[in-house]
Formats: C-alpha cells, sequence, structure tokens
C-alpha cells in the first residue's frame, strides 16, 4: 500500500471476504500449520487455528495485562481466537474494509478486543502503544515495505515482541525464472498484493527499522499441507454458488486466481518460502 489506501483492495475484501466462511467456519483468512500426531492434515480449521496458536507462542503473552494489535486483521478470527486463550489481554485489530469493520466487530462480540477501519501505515496510535503486534499474511499487501516494519515498530512499547506470519521469495523478484515469475504476477493479482518481500530484504529492513532478537523460520512444509486444500476448496466453492444458481463476483474469482496461484507458487521451492518471524523491540 505504501501508505496510500488502494480502493481496488478495499473493493476487493468488501466484497471478497465473505466467500472466506467456506474456507474457515471461524474466517480465518489465512493458511495453516500442520503438527504431526496433533493435526488432522484433512480438518483444515485445525490448522487454521493451529497456526494461530503458534503465533501466540512465538508473541510470549504473559499472565498480567497487555495491549496487543493485529495489523491487517481480517474478521478477527485470531484475535477472537487469543481472547479465548488469554482472557486478561485486550487486542485492537485494523483493517481497510468497511465488511470487515462491521462484520468481524459483531463476532467480537463479548471479547476483549475491536477492529478499527484504519491503516496500519499510519495507525492513529502514540508511539509504543501496544506491548505486542501481530501480522499474518498482511503486510504482504504492502510488499513488507521498510515503511511498513518502521511504522510497526514505532507502533511497539520497548521489550515488545512482533510476529509475522507470511509469504516471501527466497530471491529477489528479478531473479525468479519465467515459470516462477509468472506465477508471483498471477499471485499479486490475484490477491491485491503490492509484492511479496524477499525474506533477505526483509530481514534487513527490520535491522534497519531497529528491531533486535530476529528468528525467521521457514515452515513450508509445515504449512503446505493446508494449501494442497487450495483447489479442493476452490472447487467445493464454484460448485455451491453454481448449485445456488449465484453468480460468481468478480472479487470471488480474483480470489480464486490468487488461491491458484498460492499453489503454483509453492511448487517452487527455490523462490518461495512461508515464514515465521519473531522480532523485538528493545
Amino acid at each position: 500500500m505504501s501508505g496510500t489506501i488502494h480502493q481496488e483492495l478495499i473493493d476487493f475484501y468488501d466484497e471478497a471476504t465473505e466467500d472466506y466462511l467456506f474456507w474457515s467456519k471461524s474466517y480465518n483468512m489465512h493458511f495453516g500449520y500442520y503438527r504431526l500426531f496433533r493435526n488432522n492434515p484433512f480438518r483444515r480449521d485445525g490448522m487454521l487455528n493451529e497456526m494461530n496458536e503458534q503465533v501466540y507462542k512465538r508473541l510470549r503473552v504473559g499472565k498480567g495485562p497487555a495491549r496487543l494489535a493485529d495489523l491487517g486483521c481480517g474478521m478477527g478470527a485470531t484475535m477472537k481466537h487469543g481472547l479465548s486463550l488469554f482472557p486478561h489481554i485486550s487486542i485492537t485489530g485494523l483493517t481497510l474494509s468497511q465488511f470487515q469493520f462491521e462484520e468481524g466487530n459483531k463476532l467480537l462480540e463479548g471479547f476483549n478486543g475491536a477492529i478499527l477501519r484504519e491503516n496500519y501505515n499510519a495507525a492513529p496510535f502514540a508511539d509504543g502503544w501496544f506491548d505486542g503486534l501481530i501480522a499474518i499474511e498482511s503486510f504482504c499487501h504492502s510488499g513488507h515495505s521498510r515503511k511498513t516494519l518502521t511504522e510497526a515498530f514505532r507502533l511497539l512499547a520497548p521489550q515488545g515482541r512482533m510476529v509475522i506470519a507470511d509469504a516471501f521469495l527466497k530471491k529477489p523478484v528479478e531473479q525468479l525464472s519465467a515459470t516462477a515469475g509468472f506465477a508471483y504476477r498471477k499471485l499479486c493479482e490475484g490477491w491485491k498484493l503490492d509484492g511479496l518481500g524477499d525474506i533477505v530484504s526483509t530481514r534487513k529492513n527490520l535491522e534497519d527499522a531497529g528491531f533486535q532478537n530476529i528468528l525467521i523460520e521457514d515452515i513450508s512444509f509445515r504449512v503446505a499441507p493446508s494449501v494442497m486444500h487450495v483447489p479442493f476448496a476452490s472447487l467445493g466453492f464454484m460448485l455451491r454458488k453454481k448449485l445456488k444458481g449465484e453468480a460468481i463476483r468478480p472479487q470471488s474469482l480474483s480470489n480464486l486466481k490468487g488461491s491458484v496461484y498460492a499453489l503454483l507458487s509453492g511448487i517452487h521451492l527455490r523462490a518461495f518460502g512461508y515464514y515465521l518471524i519473531s522480532c523485538e523491540k528493545n
């Protein structure tokens, strides 16, 4: 987003968010994390919620009160999961989507959390307002830019932690092969992404922003089982629409295309990876 609200992105999430109910009954708008003997690879929601738990585990939520922010919170599913685990904390979610703002807050009724319609690149909070930050598949909408990471650092209190879960390039975009580059362009087009940061540059941007104790974990193979659900979920969604006689909206088609190209991107193991990044502000 580079600090600018893109109407195309807002329209995409205003129109396509409701479709994610087919992906997750809890409205988790991200991929999952698979643990052997803990998660069933055929049950998607279990893996999606496991990703939420892995993020909170790395956030190191304590027993005392804490203010967290979910930067690009979607419908607030990750917030709701965290507040169920840690009722003593509060979480503020930021989204650009009016639909997510209105409907997500309904899902959070009774929990100590709220969604605001704000841009995470220019958040209306004082320096150091939050004790922890979450960004699950959201910073990709600003290309994992230095501006985004610098603003996150500003929002975080000293000794606070940030956890990012997202897909990244393993090399600069100009070094991608023809097929990987094609899948990458179509992925960004379908999901309205500014672009994926490459993991090496992202580490440097985090360091330049001021973050320390940066831990980058490649969890691509943990995420792969949920990615494999994409073609079946997409086919099921389209069949349901057809059986109901409902038209598929342009934003839904764009979302479906992005999902398919996410699967194709995952095949290029030398070009793409999915990472959990943990870092601190000291």
